[in-house]
């Protein structure tokens, strides 16, 4: 039986590659980005692919007035209603030192346009008492760190937030899932230096498909990061912040 699929972020690397499996499936996808003619391209690929159908639709986290519509919409779709949450920008934080005012867009398009959205979507989820919300965060967001704190503050804060709605739809029968992925080859990663062990966006697809089936809660991706960020997390303070990772 298929099942509607709301892709958040559709036109990211990421995003495609699961959106990929879900049109072999032969669900029906909903893409929300701001590059529509990309958008329409993809959607148009998606069917070819298998979609049942594949609708492009305009979304920007930033401005929420869209959100309900665009949900509204989706919904229409009837069945199992998903959502996949791939979006999220991350300025090079010196360009953040040097201009304070951009981590207003980054809290909204890494946490709170996200949450917002999710948050309109979770009564049409617990009406239906099925469904599965992946949010996608950052192994960033399990501690500060010099080279991305702001960004690393924004995914924990939406960590705690899938948490809390975790909490609250699991009680209604509805999946939420948090992604942490570590270094993934994307065009937000692009020219990073210092990255390892970076994953293919198709490598954290399959992690994905495979949470949704075995119905986890917070998945790393790859897996190994769950150990890596231990980890670092365990590291004390007064070491910590010597370092330059």
């Amino acid at each position: 039986m298929s099942e509607t699929w709301i892709i958040l972020g559709a036109g990211s690397a990421m995003a495609r590659a699961f959106s990929r499996r879900c049109a072999a499936k032969g669900d029906h996808l909903y893409l929300l980005g701001r590059d529509m003619p990309e958008l329409k391209r993809i959607a148009a690929d998606l069917q070819l692919r298998g979609a049942a159908s594949a609708l492009a639709i305009a979304f920007d986290a930033r401005k929420p007035a869209k959100f309900e519509s665009a949900i509204a919409e989706a919904a229409s779709a009837g069945g199992v209603l998903n959502a996949a949450v791939f979006i999220g920008s991350m300025p090079d934080q010196a360009e953040i030192d040097e201009d304070p005012g951009l981590i207003d867009g980054v809290v909204q398009d890494s946490f709170t346009g996200a949450a917002r959205f999710l948050h309109q979507l979770a009564p049409y989820m617990e009406a239906n008492g099925a469904g599965t919300m992946i949010g996608v965060g950052s192994v960033a967001g399990d501690r500060g760190r010099l080279g991305n704190y702001v960004y690393g503050a924004a995914k924990a804060g939406f960590h705690t937030y899938l948490s809390g709605l975790r909490n609250r739809l699991g009680r209604k029968g509805v999946q939420v899932i948090t992604v942490k992925p570590g270094f993934v080859d994307t065009g937000m990663t692009w020219g990073i230096e210092g990255m390892f062990l970076v994953a293919s966006p198709e490598d954290i697809a399959e992690r994905l498909m495979v949470a949704v089936r075995k119905k986890h809660n917070v998945v790393y991706a790859p897996w190994f990061w769950r150990y890596i960020m231990l980890i670092i997390r365990n590291i004390p303070e007064f070491i910590f912040k010597k370092l330059s990772i």
